[in-house]
This record gives C-alpha cells, structure tokens and sequence, in this order.
C-alpha cells in the first residue's frame, strides 16, 4: 500500500492531510483488514463510470440510507483492487469491469455512525476508478435499496458531501493514458 499512497500524493499534493492520515494509520501496527478493528479499518470502493464519463454508477446504501459509490470491506490479505472489484461485483451484478487506472483514484476518511451491534468507527477508503457498460442489467443486492447510473451534471440531486463531488471533478479531468485492464 505504500507505493500506492506515494503514487497518489504525487499526484495529489493538495491532500497532503489524508495522505498523512493513511500513512500513520499504516505505521500504527493496528489491524488494517476485516472488521477486527473496532475503531477503524481500511474499506476499498470503485468510483464506477460509464465509458465516456457522463455517468457514475451510485447505490442507495442500505445502511446508511444515501447514495454512495459501490464498496466495503476488506477481507484480511485480500489485495485492496481486487476487494474494490468484487465488491462492486457483488453489489452491481455486473461483469466486464474495466480498471482505468492502476493507482488510486481518491482517498477518503469517513465516520460510520453507531448503529446497533456496532460502535461509531472510521472507514479510510481506498477508491478506485473503474468503467462499465451502462446500458447492461443492474442487480440490486441485499446491502442496497436501489442502484442508479446517476449524470455527472445530476450528482448534486442525489449527494452533497464532498468526497463524491471530489471523485465528480477528478471525473471530469483528461482520461489518463493508463492501458485500462478488463476483470470478469
């Protein structure tokens, strides 16, 4: 993960702040993976678009009742692209997903409130640009109560937080040159 977060605060010196967070967190000893951590612990989600980046693929959270980009937990050991992907696998149905870039796209920490059974934590998210065909079948799962290929132009209908209008403006900066990788 190291090289990941070096690679992003190259490119992103503005979020100098974040990128610190995730590197003291890294350092820490703590456990990164899983749900062991009751006080915080690295998610990994996809920031999902359609291939000529005028839609984002979103998801009406079960749990916390808004719309968000698809992802979740880490599984210990699991590599944190691969988490990104299954997780938008599991959450969307879909197939085909193409990995624009090999780095991360954005990084995030976000307080998941308490609910019953599980105390306030953090999640320090790893997100990932990824692109799919939005003219195939959605499969809505268990974790959400609806799924939406949202216009860039709409997002502000649907969220206000800052972190996804974030991964809105990154959207609309020149495509990167990275080969994009298909994954089933």
């Amino acid at each position: 993960m190291r090289c990941l977060l070096d690679d992003y605060a190259l490119r992103h010196p503005e979020e100098a702040n974040v990128t610190a967070r995730f590197r003291e967190f890294l350092a820490s000893g703590e456990v990164l993976q899983g749900k062991s951590n009751p006080h915080r612990h690295i998610t990994a989600s996809t920031w999902i678009v359609n291939p000529d980046r005028s839609k984002v693929l979103l998801t009406h959270h079960a749990k916390l009742h808004k719309w968000v980009q698809l992802g979740g937990h880490t599984d210990e050991g699991e590599d944190w692209t691969e988490a990104a992907l299954r997780e938008a696998r599991e959450e969307s149905g879909l197939t085909g997903l193409r990995l624009v870039f090999s780095g991360l796209f954005d990084l995030d920490i976000h307080e998941i409130p308490t609910r019953p059974g599980q105390e306030k934590h953090d999640h320090y998210d790893l997100r990932f640009l990824v692109e799919a065909d939005d003219s195939v079948p959605l499969t809505v799962s268990e974790e959400s109560h609806a799924l939406a290929w949202v216009a860039l132009s709409d997002l502000g209908r649907y969220t206000q937080e800052e972190s996804q209008l974030r991964m809105a403006r990154k959207t609309a900066l020149p495509k990167t040159t990275s080969a994009s990788r298909p994954f089933p």
